[in-house]
């Protein structure tokens, strides 16, 4: 694959069969993970577009993911996240960062084993909670304590997300570690 940034490594010589492989690179995880910073940072590293499936939510729906939550409920939430993540999955190979509950859903956890190369982003409750107070606008913790919420839906998550082939912890350091290591399992 050629690269123009001349900041991204060169392919590993005993690069498998990952570095050639044509799916979309799918990131999981529990929100505050840093689906989405390291979603970026990856993409510009194997020369390929990002997108945030929040985002594209957003954009479909015309409206904040508060504002959806608010009027249609998680459930309408999550019909249209599942909806929009089979789209994205439909157009070649990307890096797409998911929401925390995405996963979740027997469909479009399917859809994702099947056609994408899914990576688990795990990370300490402790990281998470600090990650997550740096921003607003997370439904599911609007009027709750973090802690006790990350902790329970990390109870129930937890085994769902380790369906993902791929497991890489996410360390109170810099992301770009994190990077290094999904580029060291992809052969990159």
């Amino acid at each position: 694959m050629q690269r123009n940034n001349k900041s991204v490594q060169a392919p590993d010589k005993r690069a498998g069969d990952r570095l050639a492989d044509p799916r979309p690179i799918v990131l999981i995880g529990m929100m505050g993970v840093g689906k989405s910073t390291i979603g970026r940072r990856l993409a510009l590293r194997l020369g390929l577009p990002f997108v945030d499936a929040d985002d594209e939510i957003e954009h479909a729906a015309g409206m904040t993911i508060p504002e959806i939550f608010a009027r249609y409920g998680e459930a309408g939430f999550r019909d249209g996240e599942r909806r929009v993540i089979a789209r994205l999955m439909e157009e070649g190979q990307q890096v797409i960062a998911t929401g925390g509950g995405a996963f979740m859903n027997e469909e479009t956890r399917a859809l994702i084993l099947d056609r994408a190369i899914a990576i688990w982003l795990d990370a300490d409750i402790d990281i998470l909670v600090e990650r997550v107070s740096r921003r607003e606008g997370r439904p599911l913790l609007q009027g709750k304590d973090p802690r006790q919420v990350l902790t329970e839906l990390a109870a129930i998550r937890t085994p769902v997300y380790a369906l993902a082939p791929i497991k890489i912890r996410s360390g109170a350091g810099p992301h770009e570690q994190t990077v290094d290591r999904i580029m060291e399992v992809l052969g990159r």
